[in-house]
């Protein structure tokens, strides 16, 4: 009875030994299978995620340029209503210039006369 459970134990052991040097490479192989599944689907899921984020941008980007030229028009018609009342565009460029002046914060003011050169300034750089 010894010997035989010897050899069951050997045929056993020999068997063991087979299965794991079967077994062994093509758990690799599954593993790595498994492993490039799941970095295929990481993969597809990152690309997902980069378009919705771009199509995200793009929709921002023309609610930005709506909102943007709304506001060129709201700029252009409040400009047309004051130059109106300001008696036309040289009056409303007049008007921007006097408010100007009152935020630049300068002690001396220069009025250019018909040459386009202050008469404070004319005679400065002249020699005496």
């Amino acid at each position: 009875m010894k010997i035989g459970s010897i050899v069951s134990l050997g045929v056993m052991g020999i068997a063991l030994l087979g299965g794991a040097l079967w077994g062994l490479p093509q758990y690799g192989v599954w593993q790595q299978e498994l492993a490039g599944r799941a970095e295929l689907v990481r993969a597809e899921q990152n690309r997902r995620i980069a378009v919705l984020e771009a199509q995200a941008r793009l929709e921002a980007e023309e609610l930005n340029a709506q909102a943007e030229i709304a506001r060129a028009h709201g700029v252009a018609e409040a400009n047309a209503i004051v130059a109106e009342g300001l008696g036309g565009p040289e009056g409303y460029l007049r008007y921007l210039w006097i408010q100007s002046l009152g935020e630049n914060g300068q002690d001396v003011i220069y009025i250019p006369t018909e040459a386009g050169l202050p008469i404070l300034e004319a005679t400065r750089h002249v020699a005496q």
